[in-house]
């Protein structure tokens, strides 16, 4: 076999055509080999003998799309000083695009033994573990562009692949749970008609499957366990999985940029599949332990502010490199449109504490790539001082969890709330305005993946988590939902009446205000998972999406609630509310306005009443400060938004001098919303009774 010098860059697995450049960064090792893989489980070593800064390579002629490979890296194994070399191991390519095969869990895939954690084990991991692939980059995209849709016009849409797909009635079986099944027209046709724009998925870089959650004959659904930060995730492929899992993705993404949706992924950069000092050794710990992750000050340890064993080390500049690299091939290659980071506080921790002015923001501001699409953090972790929402950097838009907390609370009837509840609603600018952002810096969301689906936040107190096998222990404890009056499932039809009007209640609101809203998978038909709110762990009929042959009434307020907001530009502005006449739009009336359901402008005794929980918002459409791209003035029609949250039906006055004339577009005691042009018409001064728990929205035309 020849074997040539080759270059160290780029990293990983590179075909040219003729064959393939290998190159991997590693300070710790002594020696490299480059394994190829055959399928009679035989192997040709290939030692890396050229090495420039670190990076060991060499290109081998004539190895070709397909070819599995792996990397045995000899060096020394002295976990007392973090290094966790050794040879036996075969280790995943840090930067392979795809990946092969699944671990088969055993004592062979560890460094060390189960029954004496400080002795090295040298038993061979290459028939249980997986393998990196060499791929073909070569995929015809035609004339594909990315949709680039603004933040004020974006509906994002978070679902898993598997779970939307698995049992969809017009997805053939064979491409159910797959890439592929994300690209089929009827999935797509739902989307659009719901009004979505992005589809945001939950991680789709290869993960593993936990040795705990296997020996209990569970699996780690969610995927939130990367081990592969440049390959999509092969258990998804209907094709196969010797880099057909790179097209079909590839395939999927241009499907959905025709119907013009973006992909969003979930990403998870914060730790890897490697867990702590008594995990596996795949990759990253074998090749060069004390470079890519935070060890403790006993670096036979690691620092863990993910819960999950370990955290990558985001001032190595390696681990840098490395995250930059992956988010630039996910968009130049595979065409993604975005990211929204899981755990996104561990990426500012560069030495303890969080720091919103770290590394990985700097490369990130500065990369002509990464920083012109979509980013989105989780702004939180589990370790000290983890909590940042409102607190990352001007370019990225942040999951707002204070959204949630406070619309839960508004709807469930928490006192106090009201005051808080009027700055979600308007874009959160106690959060974001300091810093330069604007409303649309806010995800809004009231149900995500983590959590009760939005049937299960209005049919449970409590969760219901006993078969992930954890003693109902596992999941949030607290999750600010409501039964409704009746624990689970229930006959009641009164109770049911009050889940469905919540439900409209949630989507309604979520629609109503500033910011950009997500819908989690399935919630526009009642998802449940029967009080179960830590589902990461249930591959089964719990977690995927139970299609149903008619979406019903919910999917058909759903869409109504969509779609206006789309029409309306008053409903999705880029810029805060004044709380004042805006110069240059010859209105007398504020931008926004306050009432009491008496109809009386609120005072601050009325906002810290501890029994409010009504009120009505006047958005003015003649007031919007923010000009249309080509600098004309944008008008809309003007709206009145009454909130009732209490337990108890109440008479709203329509304001009397904020409009003479109002037509009904929206009522939640109504289950199928209000139908276009059917509305009740209401003149200033006049009281409309809202039922218990309810939400109306009048319009006036411009």
């Amino acid at each position: 076999m020849q074997v040539w010098p080759g270059e160290a860059y780029p990293l990983g697995a590179t075909y040219d055509g003729a064959g393939t450049n290998f190159a991997v960064f590693t300070e710790a090792a002594d020696r490299v080999e480059l394994c190829l893989l055959h399928d009679d489980g035989s192997e040709t070593a290939v030692e890396l003998r050229e090495s420039d800064a670190f990076v060991r390579h060499a290109y081998v002629p004539g190895v070709m799309p397909g070819q599995r490979y792996g990397f045995r890296v000899h060096g020394p194994y002295d976990p007392g000083r973090g290094l966790r070399c050794n040879s036996a191991k075969l280790l995943l390519d840090p930067y392979a695009k795809a990946i092969a095969g699944r671990i088969r869990w055993g004592e062979e895939v560890y460094g060390h033994h189960f029954d004496a954690p400080e002795r090295r084990n040298d038993l061979d991991s290459a028939p249980h573990t997986m393998s990196s692939v060499v791929i073909n980059p070569y995929f015809d995209w035609g004339d594909d562009r990315p949709p680039r849709t603004e933040y004020h016009h974006t509906v994002i849409y978070e679902a898993h692949v598997k779970g939307l797909t698995m049992r969809h009635p017009d997805i053939p079986e064979e491409l159910r749970g797959t890439y592929a099944g994300l690209a089929h027209p009827a999935l797509i046709e739902h989307l659009t008609k719901l009004g979505v724009t992005a589809l945001e998925l939950m991680p789709v870089h290869q993960f593993v499957n936990d040795h705990r959650l296997v020996d209990l004959g569970l699996s780690n659904y969610w995927g939130y366990n990367t081990i592969g930060f440049f390959a999509p995730h092969n258990a998804y492929a209907s094709w196969g999985d010797r880099g057909q899992q790179v097209l079909e993705f590839k395939s999927a993404v241009r499907a959905l940029h025709e119907a013009g949706i973006e992909v969003i992924l979930d990403v998870v950069y914060n730790h890897t599949a490697e867990g702590n000092h008594l995990g596996p050794t795949l990759s990253f710990k074998g090749i060069d332990n004390p470079s890519y992750y935070r060890l403790a000050d006993d670096p036979r340890y690691y620092m863990d502010t993910t819960g999950t064993g370990n955290s990558l080390l985001m001032r190595s500049p390696h681990v840098l490199q490395m995250i930059m690299d992956s988010l630039r091939y996910w968009v130049t290659e595979m065409h993604v449109d975005g990211f929204r980071f899981d755990l996104a506080a561990t990426l500012a921790r560069q030495f303890h504490e969080v720091d919103r002015l770290s590394s990985f923001f700097d490369l990130v501001q500065q990369d002509p790539v990464v920083s012109q699409v979509k980013l989105i953090a989780e702004p939180w972790d589990v370790g000290e001082g983890g909590y940042q929402v409102g607190n990352f950097p001007p370019l990225w838009t942040e999951w707002n969890g204070k959204y949630r907390d406070t619309v839960r609370d508004l709807w469930r009837g928490e006192p106090r709330t009201l005051g808080e509840f009027a700055s979600r609603l308007t874009g959160s600018s106690d959060l974001y305005q300091d810093d330069g952002r604007r409303p649309l810096a806010s995800i809004n969301f009231v149900t995500c993946h983590d959590g009760f689906t939005l049937h299960d936040l209005v049919s449970y107190d409590d969760k219901h988590n006993e078969a992930n096998g954890e003693d109902n222990r596992d999941g949030e404890g607290h999750n600010r939902s409501w039964n409704c009056g009746a624990e689970g499932d229930t006959d009641d039809p009164a109770v049911l009446e009050l889940r469905a009007r919540q439900m409209r209640n949630f989507a309604a609101t979520l629609m109503l205000s500033q910011g950009v809203p997500m819908i989690s998978h399935g919630d526009e038909f009642a998802r449940t998972q029967h009080g179960n709110n830590n589902a990461y762990c249930q591959d089964n009929e719990l977690s995927w999406l139970d299609w149903p042959e008619d979406g019903g009434e919910l999917l058909e307020f759903w869409r109504t609630m969509v779609w206006l907001r789309r029409d309306h530009p008053v409903l999705r502005r880029r810029r805060f509310f004044h709380g004042r006449p805006v110069e240059g739009t010859h209105d007398e009336l504020s931008d926004i306005a306050w009432f009491t359901p008496e109809g009386e402008e609120m005072t601050q005794r009325d906002w810290q009443s501890s029994r409010a929980l009504a009120l009505t918002v006047f958005l003015n459409g003649n007031a919007i400060s923010e000009p249309g791209p080509r600098g004309e003035r944008i008008t809309d029609d003007s709206f009145l938004l009454m909130f009732n949250a209490s337990p108890q039906p109440l008479d709203f006055l329509v304001p009397v001098n904020h409009g003479r004339q109002w037509q009904v577009v929206v009522d939640t005691a109504r289950p199928r919303g209000v139908p276009p042009g059917s509305g009740a018409k209401a003149g200033a001064g006049d009281r409309l009774r809202l039922a218990d728990r309810s939400l109306t929205v009048l319009r006036r035309p411009a």
